[in-house]
């Protein structure tokens, strides 16, 4: 946040304008953020660990984590778990947020985005699924299709909720010009 602090204090950045994305671990950071303040506009959790107690149970590359990761099991050290979990801050979100992942994914199941999908559902913040039928965790990587479609649901999304495409502002100068 001081760094987006600092881009906002040059003039690079627009407070009113701020949206963030994520995948994977990036998801994770994403998800966190929303949790923790509102002061973007949108964002995009793609294919993050939300839950690491599932996490760790269902991934392909979870049981190799507890070793490394956590001071026990799950069912031993369950609030460790918790506290990083970003699923423990979505009663703090208001930022809406698109949900996505795709259909194979092993790495950070399916069902670690639908959860986040689902609690954010239930607490009346909008938000929208994309699951990528057949893509395992490099969404993109596989077809230029898949790719695209990515590309094109995340500026659907930040469209959506960007107040000057909203009141049919122009794009922002860039910082100099």
């Amino acid at each position: 946040m001081s760094g987006i602090d600092a881009l906002i204090a040059q003039g690079i950045a627009d407070p009113d304008r701020l949206y963030l994305t994520g995948g994977s671990a990036g998801g994770i950071a994403a998800a966190y953020a929303i949790g923790l303040t509102d002061r973007f506009k949108a964002a995009v959790v793609a294919k993050p660990v939300v839950n690491w107690v599932s996490k760790v149970l269902t991934a392909d590359s979870g049981i190799g984590q507890i070793a490394n990761q956590f001071p026990g099991l799950p069912w031993e050290t369950t609030d460790d778990y918790w506290r990083r979990s970003p699923l423990s801050l979505v009663g703090n979100v208001e930022t809406p947020t698109l949900m996505m992942v795709g259909g194979a994914d092993l790495r950070t199941p399916r069902a670690e985005t639908e959860q986040y999908y689902s609690a954010l559902h239930l607490n009346g913040v909008p938000t929208r699924l994309v699951v990528i039928p057949d893509s395992y965790h490099g969404i993109s990587n596989s077809r230029p299709s898949r790719l695209l479609t990515k590309v094109a649901e995340i500026l659907r999304w930040f469209e959506e909720y960007d107040p000057a495409a909203q009141s049919g502002g122009s794009e922002p100068e860039a910082a100099g010009e």
